[in-house]
């Protein structure tokens, strides 16, 4: 092959590979956790705002797919209501050669609702566990009406599902009567339309429903998710939500989101949205 076209091949192949790793220039794409995508969208458009050049674009699906289109390469943040799995980090590693950065950006009280008219304040986690698991299937023996528990989920692709059977449910599957939903908002619509139902779901998203109070143990203290009980990890049911992404596109424009994000202004949001801002030793740079 001719010198020069070898010189092409390799500079062909030098830019291909670039691209494979580099954002568009001013664009940066995220993808994954429903329980984020308001506060998602929120962070994007107060970004755009301070900076014109960059767009943002912010999409759901869940958790998983988030994951799942970090290993593809088809967005350059992935947004998480849980950890990565170790499954997921070797996808990663098998994709871009490098375990996926992680970053925690928010906290939240991840909310167990009822309808508004349900006169039950306060579950221990015990009996959360017994109702979604199946075992406690009437308001009645929970302290409220004669009335079935109508039960109400997210699908196994979502963080928050995955959350709460692990920390919640210790495991467990989930009743087969609970009804799978595909967002937090379509969970608290159903809820506050149906007097028996019960749901859980971000902090954020509390419009229409009821959150109850939660205790770690039966006739234990009942604990509100408020922004004090969380960040001090009193709320039995607290998390951290997260962003990942591949070592290699952190820098310029994606770079500067993330400082930003993590930066007084960005946790602003968190706060505005419904979510528990980080506290200022856990805002790594």
């Amino acid at each position: 092959m001719p010198m020069n076209m070898t010189f092409l091949r390799i500079t062909l192949l030098s830019l291909a590979a670039s691209l494979s790793l580099q954002a568009v220039a001013g664009e940066i794409t995220v993808k994954g956790s429903d329980t984020m995508v308001i506060l998602g969208q929120k962070w994007a458009e107060a970004y755009m705002q301070k900076t014109p050049t960059t767009k943002v674009q912010v999409t759901g699906g869940g958790s998983g797919t988030g994951f799942a289109a970090l290993q593809n390469k088809q967005t350059d943040i992935a947004n998480a209501s849980r950890k990565i799995r170790a499954k997921e980090i070797e996808q990663c590693i098998k994709a871009f050669s490098k375990r996926p950065r992680e970053y925690a950006v928010a906290m939240d009280g991840l909310s167990v609702y009822v309808n508004e008219k349900n006169p039950v304040a306060a579950l221990s986690l015990e009996e959360i566990r017994d109702i979604y698991t199946g075992k406690v299937t009437n308001w009645k023996d929970v302290g409220g009406p004669d009335a079935p528990i109508i039960l109400y989920s997210r699908e196994n692709s979502s963080g928050t599902y995955e959350f709460f059977k692990e920390k919640v449910l210790q495991g467990k599957d989930f009743a087969s009567k609970a009804q799978t939903l595909a967002g937090t908002a379509q969970v608290l619509q159903a809820v506050a339309s149906d007097a028996n139902a019960i749901g859980y779901g971000g902090a954020a998203y509390g419009a229409g429903a009821k959150h109850i109070k939660v205790s770690e143990t039966k006739g234990g203290d009942a604990i509100d998710p408020t922004e004090e009980t969380v960040l001090a990890q009193k709320y039995p049911i607290w998390r951290y939500l997260f962003v990942y992404l591949n070592p290699e596109l952190e820098k310029g424009e994606i770079k500067e989101d993330l400082d930003w994000i993590r930066s007084d202004d960005g946790q602003k949001v968190v706060k505005d949205v419904g979510y528990f801002p980080l506290p200022p030793h856990l805002r790594k740079k």
